[in-house]
């Protein structure tokens, strides 16, 4: 047997004691029982289903699941009785926990009222297309309001409350209704702002008309503007013509507005003498 021979059947054997000790090590961890570790674990009361703001959550919306021991969940409800009945003041999604942060007080009922917070109001504005940006002001955006007083030449519009978030949409409070961007067609626009600025905004309505100009959500510094007054929005008016009597024929004479002349421009030179100082002006 030569020497190329010898060497294809050292190949061929170590090729096949290799595929031999794999095929056996394979078999070995295969027959090794599946060790199962048991973790500590209880049970919360998660969502069922997609639930809005503003539902009363009933049984059925309700499931347990189990929960890490390790990882409780602050607030969460380990019976689906603790729950009924209650409103959600904030939107949850199927199998989320439901805590106490996301619940309305016992017997505070459900809709919208348990979700404005204390010491704020809800107050609805009639909408159109215009007004309401287009039907992008939807639940969850944040506007300011703008007035415009009509008075003669003295016409005003100027930013009255500024940074305001929308509740309702209409009769609509689901903010997952707007999540992919599309607009809600309305006629009526609830906004949650304080006293004053509910004052503001009444008081505005009932004098002028109001508009709405929708913000960025990250955008958080109040809008502070002047306003601008109708005079100022279309400029100087021209100079008055005059009419003069030449002879028994009237004729019109406009004024040329005259052309601004820049004022001459001095320069102040100080020169010093021996021990003396003056100021010399150069014109």
């Amino acid at each position: 047997m030569n020497r190329r021979n010898r060497t294809l059947v050292v190949l061929g054997v170590a090729v096949i004691v290799a595929a031999a000790a794999t095929f056996f090590v394979y078999r070995t961890i295969s027959r090794i029982p599946v060790r199962q570790v048991e973790v500590a674990s209880t049970y919360v009361a998660v969502a069922a289903e997609d639930l809005p703001m503003g539902t009363r959550i009933t049984k059925e919306q309700v499931k347990l699941v189990g929960w890490p021991a390790s990882s409780p969940v602050k607030g969460a409800f380990t019976t689906p009785d603790a729950l009924v009945g209650r409103g959600l003041i904030q939107g949850v999604r199927a199998n989320e926990p439901l805590t106490e942060n996301k619940l309305a007080p016992v017997e505070a009922g459900a809709g919208l009222p348990p979700s404005i917070p204390p010491g704020m109001r809800a107050l609805s504005i009639r909408v159109n297309d215009v007004i309401g940006v287009a039907g992008f002001t939807v639940p969850g955006t944040r506007v300011d309001v703008l007035v415009t007083l009509r008075e003669n030449q003295s016409s005003m519009s100027r930013a009255v409350v500024s940074n305001v978030q929308v509740l309702t949409a209409g009769t609509r409070y689901d903010q997952e209704l707007s999540k992919d961007g599309k607009p809600i067609p309305s006629t009526v626009v609830t906004l949650m702002v304080t006293p004053e600025d509910a004052e503001r905004i009444a008081l505005a309505q009932n004098s002028g008309s109001i508009m709405l100009v929708l913000r960025n959500p990250l955008d958080q510094k109040p809008t502070e503007t002047n306003g601008v007054r109708l005079a100022a929005l279309m400029g100087s008016p021209d100079p008055a013509p005059v009419v003069k009597v030449d002879k028994g024929q009237r004729r019109v004479v406009v004024p040329k507005p005259v052309p601004a002349v820049d004022a001459p421009k001095f320069y102040s030179v100080e020169a010093i003498k021996a021990a003396k100082r003056s100021e010399e002006v150069i014109k």
